[in-house]
């Protein structure tokens, strides 16, 4: 069995449905042994990074590694962009490109350059196969590297040469079995009694949780204790936002209303939170409130972050072990100003008016119109700002925030890899004009796959979120502006179905449509008045919410 059949074989052993990419010249062999194959379908992308967030997207809702593949050279270049962002959003990704044959990997030749040591700083693990004769084992290490400990992106090199070669007899490795920590107990009853000596606990809640698949097991500590919980974006679903224990989102740039909880906290429980989520001086200016840090790892060090008590296990085993040890404790209350402040500020999006539509509008409307289970993918700009401040969520991994790279444009792939993963569920892109742009071409992957999905775009003409942040500091902004084609004509030429909305409950039923339908590819065009964005900061600086 030839190397790239062997790969192949490796993939089909292990459950993998997809593999997104482009074929080049140096890597045919292994496109053509996908196509081959009954189990997996290869999705071909319009641009390999399109292709790398299809895979990080489908690892993200899956737990298990979306695959992407590319050829040498500029081609496995373009991948870096996905798997970076994997590695910081703690993904589980396999990039396979192709190389120079070994006969010319070693000097300067057309089009080699030193993939492996590229990729390494990017990824939890590097390589390339030097030899046919290890493929089984390198594609089984490659795939339990992506799943296990702390998940993240690999990557495998594949000499051209070495793509042809005849593998021999080779057995398919056992999958290493997940790593099971229990906590220790000594370490949760500590935690018990700081948590029970402190005034004003809060709890900080992170993606980790959801990675876990330990939101029962959150849900279950917050209703029995009644601690109040904050989520990172990246967080958001971990706790239903209609609780009354659920404080909403920390994270945003200026001191905003969940912020009071923490500068009145005293003792602060980190669970599955990590500092790529945000910098925690957000939430401890000084450094001197004590942090107890549950996670599947050690947090790196940060002088805002002082762990106090370092609890390193499975959540779904140290959350209800600490949930255990506070048997009969119970928070004590916080008013519900937080709650109440965000609500009444949703509320104002609630009113119709006719386009240009408020951020607030849009977030309202967008809620109204989502079912619950729904999935939204949110682009990085000033959309996420305002959709991770106020979109209350239900369920986990139904608002996806890139909060890690926070790179912009993964959305609309994002979408394709995410119904391949949610075939069932409705599924909703949102992004800025400037990110639309960026990666507009796989709506003819979206097209041609006959992938049900719906792209709602905040119109501004700008770079919203950079407009943002230079009127904030320096009062005035510069080279942001832009202009954009006709999007009706623009976006009709795909194959996909494009609609301009007028007024907000015009946008309500386009989105009720579209999603309802699940019927092709849909872009709905909603023109923002982003001066609601001064007006925000200008009011939090004002805001004062006693607990």
């Amino acid at each position: 069995m030839e190397t790239a059949k062997q790969i192949v074989k490796v993939l089909e052993n292990r459950n993998v449905k997809y593999v997104f990419g482009i074929p080049g010249e140096e890597n045919i062999h292994l496109v053509d042994a996908i196509n081959q194959s009954d189990k997996i379908q290869f999705i071909l992308v319009r641009h390999e990074q399109g292709a790398s967030f299809m895979a990080e997207v489908y690892g993200r809702l899956t737990g298990q590694p979306g695959v992407a593949t590319a050829t040498l050279g500029p081609g496995a270049i373009n991948l870096l962009l996905g798997v970076a962002d994997a590695q910081t959003n703690s993904t589980p990704l396999i990039a396979i490109t192709a190389q120079g044959g070994l006969n010319r990997i070693y000097k300067e030749s057309h089009q080699v350059i030193d993939l492996r040591a590229m990729f390494q700083p990017i990824t939890k693990w590097s390589t390339n196969i030097y030899t046919a004769q290890s493929t089984s084992e390198v594609i089984t290490k490659a795939y339990d590297k992506a799943v296990n400990g702390r998940p993240g992106p690999v990557y495998v090199g594949i000499p051209q040469d070495v793509e042809e070669q005849d593998t021999g007899k080779q057995l398919i490795a056992n999958p290493m079995p997940a790593e099971n920590n229990a906590p220790r107990t000594e370490e949760i009853n500590a935690a018990a009694q700081a948590i029970r000596q402190a005034k004003h606990p809060v709890v900080l809640a992170g993606n980790g949780i959801i990675r876990g698949h330990a939101c029962d097991a959150m849900r279950q500590l917050m209703d029995a204790t009644h601690l109040p919980v904050a989520t990172t974006f990246m967080g958001k679903g971990v706790v239903d936002d209609r609780s009354p224990y659920a404080l909403g989102v920390v994270g945003f740039m200026a001191h905003d209303y969940e912020n009071f909880a923490f500068d009145q906290a005293d003792l602060i429980i980190s669970i599955g939170y990590g500092l790529s989520e945000f910098n925690p001086v957000k939430i401890n200016p000084e450094g001197k409130t004590p942090i107890i840090h549950l996670n599947t790892f050690t947090e790196d060090t940060d002088e805002h972050y002082p762990v106090k008590i370092n609890i390193v296990a499975t959540l779904k085993e140290s959350i209800p072990a600490l949930t255990k040890a506070l048997a009969g404790y119970q928070a004590p209350a916080l008013q519900p100003a937080i709650k109440q402040a965000v609500t009444n500020e949703l509320a104002q999006g609630a009113a119709n008016s006719d386009a240009p539509l408020t951020p607030q509008q849009i977030v309202s409307a967008t809620r109204e119109a989502v079912d619950d289970q729904g999935i939204v993918l949110v682009d990085t700009g000033a959309l996420k700002m305002w959709m991770a401040r106020l979109y209350p969520t239900y369920a986990p991994n139904t608002c996806l925030i890139d909060n890690g790279l926070s790179t912009m444009s993964w959305t609309l792939p994002g979408a394709i890899g995410a119904k391949l993963a949610e075939p069932n569920k409705h599924i909703l892109s949102v992004m800025g004009d400037g990110s639309f742009m960026m990666n507009s071409q796989e709506l003819e992957t979206a097209v041609r796959y006959h992938v049900p999905m719906t792209i709602l775009l905040w119109v501004d003409k700008a770079y919203g979120l950079i407009k943002w942040k230079m009127d904030m500091e320096m009062g005035h902004h510069s080279e942001v502006d832009f202009n954009n084609p006709d999007f009706i004509q623009y976006v009709s030429s795909f194959g996909a179905n494009a609609h301009q909305v007028t007024s907000r409950s015009d946008l309500v039923s386009s989105l009720r449509d579209s999603m309802t339908k699940d019927n092709g590819v849909n872009v709905i065009i909603a023109p923002v008045d982003y001066r609601e964005n001064m007006k925000l900061i200008n009011k939090l600086g004002k805001v004062t919410i006693s607990l």
